[in-house]
């Protein structure tokens, strides 16, 4: 039994400045499965932060019961150095300021990172190629030098989750309904965490384009897979970014329910001893490739026609965008239709946009012919 609480300490990279990151490790240290959390990779969303708040004295509790079965590492916030951005009061954590980059995006490609080192040891035997190809990415993070702040926050961060059977990511959107995003391959394991989330949506790609945490590591696996067939190489490591609504949804009461959920989903999966409580089955999961994210082509002021949830035929005006310049100045309105039949899971709460803002995801079932190659907003 453990219930550990580790602070690292990161140099930034301005003299004299450090950022702190904090995990804690919880559950038996020999226990076969490891589930690995993270909240607030995107440093402005915290409902996550909220939910991991509430779930950490809850597996502590069962910890001491000699309850758990599955060891726990968890972030509740991963990302101290988006925390600390800020520009005029108003707090900006998607993006790295130094280097622009999304700190959701460009994580290494661990397929490419190892292929080589693993190729000539794997075996007939499913369990050893696990140790194998886990063992050659723990082998590629300790031959890796980190110089910048945020390398070394990368660096630590996956040293963390390299061995991880569950990889779970905790995100929200802008203003949105509870929504899964989730490989294929991950989805056989995380259909229950759908159903205890309440989940309204699956949204699955195998590649999405932007390589973003949650892909970085069922992608490693797929690939070994399809690379050498004949090896038998277990799927190991399901993996999913968890979508809790909108950035202002920071409740304790709202991060209550959802570490309670998070704590069903535990149970269903057999993580923490006892009864899971009874959920609704979520949608089937859908293509990402089939989600409009709908946008505007000019700047504007946003008049919303439809609420989240609502379903929508192709063609439908999802909004009006009021025109702020030109001839038709603060009179004239141009209806932004929906390219897709589905229903809305997210909106903006900023209601002035400009050229290429995302405005609503439109979940369909269809993929587009325009949803190909990069997939996420960004």
């Amino acid at each position: 039994m453990a219930f550990d609480r580790i602070t690292h300490t990161i140099d930034a990279d301005a003299p004299g400045t450090t950022a702190q990151l904090t995990l804690f490790k919880i559950g038996p240290a020999d226990a076969a499965t490891k589930i690995y959390m993270q909240a607030a990779l995107h440093a402005d969303e915290q409902p996550g932060i909220m939910a991991l708040h509430h779930l950490l004295p809850l597996l502590k509790s069962a910890d001491e019961r000699g309850d758990l079965s599955a060891r726990f590492t968890i972030f509740p916030m991963v990302n101290p150095l988006g925390m600390g951005q800020r520009v005029f009061e108003d707090h900006v954590g998607r993006y790295d300021f130094r280097t622009g980059t999304n700190f959701n995006r460009r994580w290494p490609d661990l397929f490419a990172a190892v292929d080589t080192d693993v190729a000539p040891k794997l075996t007939n035997d499913a369990a050893a190629n696990v140790a194998i190809i886990r063992q050659a990415v723990r082998d590629w993070l300790d031959a890796q030098r980190p110089a910048t702040a945020m390398q070394k926050l990368r660096h630590l961060v996956m040293t963390e989750a390299y061995d991880a059977d569950y990889v779970l990511d905790l995100h929200c959107d802008n203003e949105a309904l509870v929504h899964l995003f989730v490989t294929p391959d991950s989805m056989a394991e995380l259909g229950a965490l759908a159903d205890h989330m309440g989940s309204v949506a699956q949204l699955t790609a195998e590649d999405s384009g932007g390589g973003s945490f949650d892909e970085v590591w069922p992608s490693l696996w797929t690939r070994l897979r399809q690379a050498y067939p004949d090896k038998p190489i277990p799927f190991s490591a399901s993996a999913a970014t968890l979508e809790y609504r909108g950035q202002p949804d920071v409740f304790d009461h709202v991060g209550k329910d959802d570490a309670a959920r998070l704590y069903g989903f535990f149970q269903a999966k057999g993580f923490v001893a006892g009864t899971p409580p009874k959920v609704e089955s979520a949608p089937a999961p859908t293509p990402l490739s089939a989600t409009e994210m709908l946008r505007v082509d000019k700047a504007g002021l946003l008049a919303y026609r439809v609420e989240l949830g609502d379903e929508v035929e192709k063609g439908q005006p999802i909004a009006d965008l009021i025109a702020l310049d030109g001839p038709g100045a603060f009179t004239e309105r141009t209806p932004i239709l929906a390219g897709t039949s589905g229903r809305v899971i997210s909106r903006n709460t900023a209601k002035f946009v400009v050229p290429g803002n995302s405005i609503a995801k439109i979940v369909g079932t269809e993929p587009l012919a325009s949803r190909q190659g990069y997939l996420l907003e960004d």
